[in-house]
Formats: C-alpha cells, structure tokens, sequence
C-alpha cells in the first residue's frame, strides 16, 4: 500500500504526518507492507527541509525527516492507494487535480481515522505555519491519535 499525505506547502502537516506514520507502521510491524511519501498543493517550499519547529518537536518524539518539499501533482494521485490531506482546502486542490471519481475517491481527510471522528466529527489538522511551538505540538498530538486509527483500519483491513 502506499500512502501519501498532503498539507498546503509540504514543510509542517504532511511531512510530520509522513514521520508519525512511518513510525507507527515500523512499531506495527508494518512497515515493509506501507510506503509513506508527502507532498504540498503548493510549489512554495519544493526541495525544502521541514519547518524547524515540526522538525525540532518531531525530533524529540522520536520521528525523523528523511524527505524535502514536493508538489503534488495528478500523477502522485494515480500512483497513491490513499492520499491523506490535512483540511478542506487541501481535499479541494487534490481532488481538483483529476477528473475520476475514484481517484478522487482515494482523497481522504486524515481526521477522519481520528479516535473521536465518530463523536466529534471530523477534524482539520490547522496549519502551524507562523505560529509559536505550542500550535506544533498540538499538531504532532492530533496527527499522531489520527495515525493510530490509519494503523488500526490497515490492520483490520479496512485499507
């Protein structure tokens, strides 16, 4: 399976979400099974290292960053099982870059596989982008609780 993840400029959301669910599908003993890239809608910060802060954050929870900036383009669609996107906007622009139905289909909010999606309906991940490291740390908080549930539904085969 291969998964990507996308926010808008691909250096805060999608880059820490790619090293939360690497991690988590390592630990799963997943890892030879899901292949976990991302990418940004925007070309903004392509060939970019993550932001010093989701890096920083990252970093002491143990995740690491082996990847740059890309931007997402109709190819990675067809290429993805599962395009997992940090808020609205995001669902927008990836959809917007094909016109199939079920490829459009495989764009997924990843607050969706949040452990309170069915009670508290689902949830954008907010862009840290500008903010103080507090905003950092509670996206590494919502990313990782979301994860758990993308590990969870692999496992059981929901994915």
């Amino acid at each position: 399976m291969r998964i990507m993840t996308v926010c808008l400029g691909n250096i805060c959301r999608s880059p820490a979400a790619e090293a939360v669910l690497n991690h988590k599908l390592a630990e799963a003993g997943l890892a030879d099974e899901v292949t976990v890239t991302s990418a940004g809608t925007a070309d903004y910060h392509v060939g970019d290292q993550p932001h010093e802060l989701t890096r920083e954050v990252g970093g002491e929870l143990g995740y690491e960053f082996p990847t740059v900036g890309v931007h997402l383009a109709a190819a990675h669609l067809d290429e993805a099982d599962l395009i997992l996107v940090m808020d609205g906007a995001n669902l927008a622009d990836a959809r917007a870059l094909t016109d199939d139905v079920d490829i459009q289909a495989k764009v997924r909010l990843l607050g969706e596989f949040a452990s309170d999606a069915d009670t508290a309906g689902v949830r954008e991940v907010p862009d840290p982008y500008g903010h103080p490291r507090a905003q950092f740390e509670d996206m590494y908080r919502q990313i990782e609780d979301a994860a758990d549930g993308v590990v969870v539904a692999i496992r059981d085969g929901r994915l």
